[in-house]
């Protein structure tokens, strides 16, 4: 955990990474590309709690927003940090036709 602009953010530290463009796959699985340039593949099923119950909805999850560099849900209500996002996403490659 850390305080940023007295935000607490949940996750690490990693110099500044945000998430520019989050995409809903099937499965509750996101296809998220990182201010790195990097594209990873996020399961959001795995999320705990009340909290992310919404994101069972397939309208809210297929309905991200990005905001400052974080992944949104139904106007704000549901939200996680791009480091949590990051740590807890799998590489992703993508294949030339």
């Amino acid at each position: 955990m850390y305080i940023l602009n007295d935000i607490c953010y949940a996750g690490e530290w990693k110099d500044g990474i945000k998430v520019t463009e989050a995409k809903p796959l099937r499965g509750g699985i996101l296809l998220v590309t990182f201010s790195t340039g990097e594209k990873r593949l996020f399961d959001t099923t795995k999320l705990q709690g009340f909290a992310f119950e919404p994101l069972k909805d397939e309208k809210i999850f297929c309905n991200p927003v990005l905001f400052h560099g974080v992944i949104t849900w139904n106007n704000g209500e549901i939200d996680i940090a791009p480091e949590t996002v990051y740590r807890d996403s799998y590489a992703y490659e993508e294949m030339a036709i």
